[in-house]
């Protein structure tokens, strides 16, 4: 574009009659395509935050009964936790539980805690639910005792 020279009493202005700098079409759609990935990647990353939450807080609820598990072979050392009931373990549960806990699997279901067994487990009907890559991570299971 040309300079356009405009005059005044007393003053010279030059400067251009529009201006010439301002987003394309091409420039707002890369960066709405930029900030549009950023976005998935943020959601993508929450749902795994979800799955994990879920994992970590079995672990603390199966932490809680393998302390309860320890505590009560210490007042009892000749007992075997293959033969304890849930009502002789409930009163050394740390949260003063009235029951054992259930877990929330990945999928919504329901587990139950196999206490009979050190360290305890999650249970999906008769199998071991542990969904994770290692039964000793501290996800879904105690960790390593």
């Amino acid at each position: 574009m040309k300079d356009s020279t405009r005059t005044l009493p007393g003053k010279e202005i030059r400067g251009r009659s529009r201006p010439t700098h301002g987003m394309t079409i091409i420039e707002l759609s890369v960066t709405m395509a930029i900030m549009m990935a950023l976005a998935s990647i943020i959601v993508f990353s929450a749902s795994g935050v979800g799955d994990w939450k879920l994992a970590r807080d079995a672990s603390l609820e199966l932490r809680t009964v393998y302390m309860a598990q320890k505590s009560y072979l210490a007042d009892h050392p000749t007992d075997s936790i293959s033969g304890v009931t849930e009502a002789e373990l409930l009163p050394y549960m740390s949260n003063s539980a009235t029951a054992m806990p259930t877990l929330e699997s990945l999928d919504g279901s329901t587990l139950t805690v196999d206490f009979n067994v050190i360290p305890p487990v999650a249970k999906s009907g008769s199998s071991t639910y542990d969904p994770s890559d290692s039964t000793s991570d501290g996800l879904w299971d105690v960790g390593t005792p």
